[in-house]
């Protein structure tokens, strides 16, 4: 999963809104694909029109962080996947 900003992270709110990261890669707008340059094993995408809202409690293993490039791929992939301008 793909976390939100670090301030939401760290604030006294108990959920956090996540992107699923799945090996499955289908190529599609809402989706950015990252792999072993984020800290995975292998080749996955996180996929922005799967948002799930979770408790910040479960989310305890730390995989890896996304590249400067990756942050604007999945900015543009949730503006798609949410219909932003």
């Amino acid at each position: 999963m793909v976390t939100s900003r670090q301030v939401l992270i760290e604030s006294r709110f108990s959920t956090v809104i996540c992107a699923p990261v799945y090996s499955r890669r289908d190529g599609l707008a809402t989706q950015v694909d990252i792999g072993i340059e984020c800290g995975l094993k292998h080749d996955s995408a996180i996929h922005c029109d799967e948002l799930v809202s979770l408790p910040k409690r479960i989310l305890n293993d730390y995989v890896g962080a996304l590249t400067s490039h990756a942050r604007g791929a999945l900015n543009r992939a949730l503006q798609v996947a949410l219909d932003l301008d």
